[in-house]
């Protein structure tokens, strides 16, 4: 991760910008994208100013820049307020565990939703705690715990996933939004194996999207019950920041209701039935996660 995260950010985020996007001619260009001093003229500031932020050389514009810059290309607010991080001073580190986990309250809330599929996951995308029809949903994982590193090392993920490359992005995205100030070594060492390790992770982190996961659906292919689309909805959880909870609907009466409640009865006759991955030996227990 570059040390100027700001001159990096300018630089993902203008290739991103479409010159049409702006009421501009597209043109024949060599790179995607706008060009700087278009970028320049949209944000009123010199060419000269642009360039010497993309370069690094200039790193404290005021607020009054960075709304115009956020507005030249087209950041949302979460992407806006991770613009700023990357030029606020870092706040006082605050002592943290060393290791995430969800508190007994929020897992007996999962355990008790026996007909919807729930999880938690920490601010690195950890699998905090599972109940056990999301942990039949999501038993592709075997026994690994980041998200994040089973959606691009663990080839079962572009099986589970119909969109694949839509869900990866989206997690990427969440990862950055999570650590705007990425300024823990966890975050760094987690960062620098997955660009080592998955071509597919490198370019999607170079991107610099910025999304906290909200509201959609999910295309799923299990192996078990097949093809299915849920519903979910991601809530912060107020009481441990950086914890999020995701819970799973499928619509009433739909082809995916009667695939959630045959994998409910397949996992209450044999638990075993649904762990197709020869890791589940060293399963953690959703109970202990």
């Amino acid at each position: 991760m570059d040390d100027n995260r700001l001159s990096e950010f300018l630089r993902a985020r203008r290739a991103l910008v479409r010159p049409e996007d702006h009421g501009m001619p597209a043109g024949a260009r060599r790179t995607p994208g706008l060009r700087r001093e278009e970028v320049a003229v949209l944000a009123g500031v010199s060419t000269d100013y642009y360039v010497r932020l993309e370069q690094g050389r200039e790193r404290n514009p005021s607020s009054q820049v960075l709304r115009a810059l956020a507005a030249a290309l087209l950041l949302k607010d979460e992407e806006a307020a991770y613009l700023r991080a990357t030029v606020d001073p870092p706040p006082r580190p605050r002592p943290r565990p060393a290791r995430e986990c969800a508190g007994p309250q929020l897992v007996s809330l999962l355990d008790a939703w026996a007909g919807t599929p729930a999880l938690v996951y920490g601010r690195y995308l950890d699998l905090l705690a599972v109940n056990p029809l999301g942990e039949a949903l999501f038993s592709w994982l075997g026994g690994e715990n980041s998200l994040i590193t089973a959606m691009f090392l663990n080839p079962a993920a572009r099986d589970f996933y119909r969109d694949w490359s839509v869900v990866a992005q989206g997690c990427v995205a969440a990862l950055r939004a999570a650590n705007p100030t990425q300024d823990d070594r966890r975050l760094r060492e987690l960062v620098g194996e997955l660009c080592v390790c998955s071509d597919d992770f490198a370019r999607m982190w170079a991107r610099h999207e910025v999304r906290a996961k909200t509201a959609s659906a999910k295309r799923f292919r299990h192996p078990t019950v097949g093809d299915l689309t849920l519903d979910f909805e991601t809530f912060s959880v107020n009481s441990a920041p950086g914890q999020h909870l995701v819970v799973y609907r499928a619509e009433p009466g739909s082809t995916a209701e009667r695939s959630l409640t045959l994998l409910g009865d397949l996992t209450a006759i044999d638990p075993q039935s649904v762990r197709i991955t020869p890791q589940n030996e060293g399963h953690i227990p959703h109970e202990h996660l």
